[in-house]
């Protein structure tokens, strides 16, 4: 009896470490990491999470040179393969799925915009007074752990001959896909950390955007056609200049719901933060200077944190914020 109740124990025991060690890949994904030319491609099961755009890609036709751009995630896609960024739209040509820019600036004796580049020109391009350049890919990396890459980009301001460097960025950025909660999720951490090139300060005077900014799916681009909602309950009309934890934008593609999520972590300068809800287009922005001047320094690195989920089905306030404390609690 002793022997026979041992085995049982034995088999038991058997049953659960194998159970246990089931869950992780039913829980996660493996994630596969491709470089081809300038773009690094992050897929999950043949279909693609999210491109990084190196050195600047190639416009659609009709779209002026002057709009090439790169040092940007773009596309981003949901599990079931919807596209939820845009880029190289119409109305902003210079808007590039997820990114991150500065746009009232002071450098010295210079003004560069780094979120408008090209717009300066009346007629449609043809200068470029800054810009956000893409300098190399440190590393990447993919497999059963996720994916990921860190790569170095510089803000260029070209108002000056020869060009200044106005800052250096370092973008670790780390790749899964996850079952959360019941929710399979698309998720994208993004640290990015601005250090002065020089010993000029860039002061950031208060204005109503710049930051890390997202621009939604061209399908969304009817006012009436995109949804957005942030942590503190407020939609696309009440939650321009709020402050929040997270914010979500979002609408139907192929007559089904699909979005995505930018979670703030609270170590980010001005937590919670303000928050730009573009009235006439899908886009937002994540805008620190919303709420007064402040500056990058030399010697005194300016980090911000986000995690970015991308999911199929309508948003769920109560599930963006069980995710947002489970984040919040990362280092």
């Amino acid at each position: 009896m002793k022997l026979a109740s041992l085995h049982s124990r034995f088999y038991i025991l058997t049953f659960f470490v194998y159970a246990a060690c089931s869950v992780g890949p039913l829980n996660a994904e493996d994630i596969t990491t491709e470089k081809d030319g300038s773009v690094l491609h992050f897929s999950a099961s043949g279909k693609t999470i999210c491109d990084y755009q190196m050195e600047p890609g190639d416009v659609p036709e009709g779209v002026n040179q002057i709009f090439k751009h790169g040092a940007h995630l773009h596309p981003v896609y949901s599990p079931s393969g919807k596209l939820v960024t845009g880029n190289h739209q119409p109305d902003h040509p210079w808007q590039r799925g997820i990114w991150l820019a500065w746009t009232k600036t002071e450098f010295g004796d210079s003004h560069p915009d780094f979120w408008n580049m090209g717009k300066t020109d009346a007629k449609g391009g043809g200068s470029l007074p800054a810009e956000v350049r893409f300098v190399k890919l440190d590393k990447s990396w993919g497999g059963a752990d996720g994916g990921g890459f860190v790569s170095e980009q510089v803000f260029l301001d070209h108002s000056h001959a020869p060009d200044q460097k106005v800052l250096n960025e370092t973008w670790e950025v780390h790749v899964s896909q996850k079952t959360l909660d019941g929710t399979l999720a698309n998720i994208i951490d993004l640290t990015s950390t601005q250090t002065c090139a020089g010993d000029t300060p860039l002061k950031l005077p208060k204005y109503h955007y710049g930051g890390l900014g997202v621009r939604g799916n061209a399908l969304w681009n009817p006012v009436d056609a995109v949804t957005m909602l942030t942590s503190e309950g407020h939609d696309r009309k009440n939650g321009d200049s709020t402050k929040a934890k997270w914010v979500y934008l979002g609408g139907d593609v192929d007559g089904a719901s699909t979005g995505i999520a930018v979670l703030i972590h609270p170590s980010d300068f001005r937590f919670p933060q303000p928050l730009r809800l573009n009235p006439k287009n899908p886009q937002l922005c994540v805008a620190p200077s919303q709420d007064g001047d402040w500056a990058i320094e030399p010697g005194k690195p300016y980090i911000s944190k986000y995690r970015i989920l991308v999911f199929d089905g309508k948003p769920d306030a109560k599930w963006i914020e069980a995710q947002w404390a489970s984040y919040s609690t990362t280092k």
